[in-house]
């Protein structure tokens, strides 16, 4: 079975290139995937208000934690593709691939289960203020049921990844944002649905996403190198032990940072609903341009990936440092632009004075985390393309546990800094991952851990 259409080998040619032209693609993806689901706090913020922009952040929130959660074990397949790739294992990609999508869909289901289950006692945990409580249940219920398509398409779009194709991931989520923004317009804007209207356009909006991926691979399947035959579906035991092995630190890794924006946001809630509101909007900007950034680590990891399985140590040397460049100059933009129409940003999600007002204090705050990203970007996709995923979660519980909330409770509550605390100790916890991510790839002992290919 060729898998040459939609796969690419990275293991010669000119790197910085090659980074290029496969980061595009990847950063527009995730600009549109994350632009999606800001048109529904725009569109919640413009008609329905403060207490609705508050219910779609938090109740995102919760949504973003299972999200990441199957997203990890989607990397840990990414990676596995891409190293059976690299080091000559094409024909193992078939049950790598069928063993994933059986793992994330039940995933997705099961986290569809838990948000309708536990949604009082979730919501409750959390802190809603009462003015948005009652939207916030509403979007975790409706978008809770439709986690599956979002786990699906995260997984589809991973195993793309790991084939070093970003052109088809983008293709999907037009499709989403798409049916996303039109359908927001329509249920919230004219039929005035409020933040249910939002959350359904958002689930419909993904669910065609999956489904329209699901058989675009299906019609091109000798191209994708997975035959979609039931029996393909079964879980092969082999890679069971391999995805949970490096992917419930991946997990573990997504899980507890969201875990920690929980808390954090938890702390602000109690403030008042202008501070959430505020958070929920600073975060998502926030989001913004950590998505689009995150698209060249997506691009770096698939390269690092095949060069380590194929012992071309110093071309994945090379792709960590152009990684670093690529995000230096994306990022310095991006700060920039932050410091100069910030508040404007958020006036784009909200027309309250009182949110606008605070805006400047979370700026203020949050631009500490921007050259964190610089670093992320190239260990980040080191550490997982190697498939070293316990150092990964090693780093992610330092930043996501013992700093975020750590450093913002230290900050808010013991220096009594308020919100300006809170959103500062949340701006610097990511240099816990970065700094030592950094040390751990300078110090070269990666260089004589046994891939991943080698195991297959």
């Amino acid at each position: 079975m060729s898998t040459a259409s939609l796969s690419k080998d990275f293991t010669k040619g000119n790197i910085p290139r090659q980074l290029f032209w496969l980061m595009l693609p990847f950063m527009a993806t995730n600009a549109l995937q994350v632009f999606y689901s800001i048109v529904d706090m725009i569109v919640v913020g413009h008609f329905v208000g403060t207490p609705g922009l508050s219910a779609v952040s938090q109740s995102s929130l919760i949504l973003n934690f299972a999200t990441m959660v199957c997203l990890g074990f989607s990397n840990a397949g990414q990676v596995l593709v891409a190293q059976a790739l690299g080091g000559g294992k094409k024909d193992k990609i078939n049950s790598i691939v069928g063993t994933l999508f059986t793992m994330i869909l039940v995933m997705g289901a099961v986290f569809s289960l838990v948000a309708l289950i536990f949604r009082s006692p979730i919501l409750n945990l959390m802190n809603i203020p009462e003015e948005s409580y009652a939207m916030a249940t509403d979007y975790l219920v409706i978008c809770g049921a439709g986690l599956i398509f979002t786990a699906g398409y995260n997984m589809v779009a991973a195993v793309l990844r790991g084939m070093g194709d970003s052109k088809r991931p983008f293709i999907f989520i037009l499709i989403a944002s798409v049916i996303n923004i039109g359908l927001d317009l329509l249920f919230v804007g004219v039929f005035k649905m409020s933040v249910a209207g939002a959350a359904w356009a958002t689930v419909i909006g993904q669910g065609v996403s999956f489904l329209f991926s699901i058989w675009y691979l299906y019609r091109h399947r000798a191209e994708f190198g997975f035959d979609f035959k039931p029996k393909s579906f079964i879980p092969d035991k082999k890679y069971v032990s391999m995805i949970v092995k490096l992917g419930t630190p991946m997990a573990i890794q997504s899980g507890c940072i969201n875990l920690s924006m929980l808390f954090v946001n938890s702390l602000v809630n109690d403030i008042s609903v202008v501070a959430s509101a505020t958070f929920g909007v600073g975060v998502k900007i926030d989001d913004i341009i950590n998505k689009v950034s995150q698209g060249i680590q997506y691009a770096a990891m698939p390269i690092i990936s095949q060069n380590v399985a194929a012992g071309e140590n110093k071309r994945c040397k090379q792709t960590v440092v152009y990684a670093w460049i690529f995000a230096a100059v994306f990022t310095s933009v991006c700060m920039v632009i932050y410091l100069t129409v910030g508040k404007e940003l958020f006036m784009l999600f909200s027309s309250d004075p009182a949110v606008h007002e605070m805006s400047g204090t979370f700026i203020r705050a949050i631009i500490w985390m921007f050259p964190a990203f610089i670093l992320i970007r190239g260990t980040h996709s080191f550490i997982q393309g190697i498939g070293n995923a316990k150092l990964g979660m090693v780093l992610s519980l330092l930043d996501g546990v013992v700093l975020r909330i750590g450093l913002s409770w230290l900050f808010g509550i013991a220096l009594k800094l308020g919100f300006y605390g809170f959103v500062l100790g949340y701006g610097l916890a990511p240099y816990g991952c970065a700094i030592p991510g950094l040390i751990y790839f300078l110090m070269g002992r990666w260089e004589k851990r046994q891939t991943l290919a080698e195991q297959m």
